[in-house]
């Protein structure tokens, strides 16, 4: 009888295949790291801790729509065009930094363009844009 032959051969990897990962791995992590963050215009938004203080002072506010060739100034309708004169007049002779609140009011259908744009005509008139949210309301149950 012939003796059983075993053999016990180490299975390894193709050394090819080792390569290709680390190189994919490598392009991987460049890929990543080299994107570049968004850039846009630059806002101040006052923190919420400001805003309790603002409230307690007559408040310029925006309200914007879905149109882009209206919006509404305390109330009052003002065609876009006419909208940077009608803030000037406003923040005249207001000198500190709180009196030159302007809380803009916007519905979730107002397009983005147009809100940049007023906002940024806010501050490129020197005042403070504060965005109001939601409203708070109190409502009294019974007699």
């Amino acid at each position: 009888m012939r003796p059983r032959r075993t053999s016990k051969f180490l299975i390894e990897p193709a050394a090819v295949a080792t390569g290709d990962i680390a190189f994919n791995l490598i392009v991987f992590f460049l890929v990543c790291a080299s994107s570049e963050p968004d850039s846009g215009r630059r806002q101040d938004l006052p923190s919420s801790e400001k805003t309790k203080q603002e409230q307690k002072t007559d408040n310029i506010e925006i309200s914007l729509t879905r149109t882009r060739n209206v919006v509404t100034v305390n109330g009052d309708p003002v065609r876009f065009e006419e909208l940077e004169g009608r803030l000037r007049r406003l923040l005249t002779g207001k000198r500190r930094p709180e009196d030159r609140v302007v809380v803009v009011r916007s519905k979730p259908d107002t397009p983005y363009e147009h809100w940049i744009e007023v906002t940024a005509l806010v501050q490129d008139l020197g005042a403070s844009i504060t965005i109001q949210r939601e409203v708070e309301r109190t409502v009294n149950v019974g007699p």
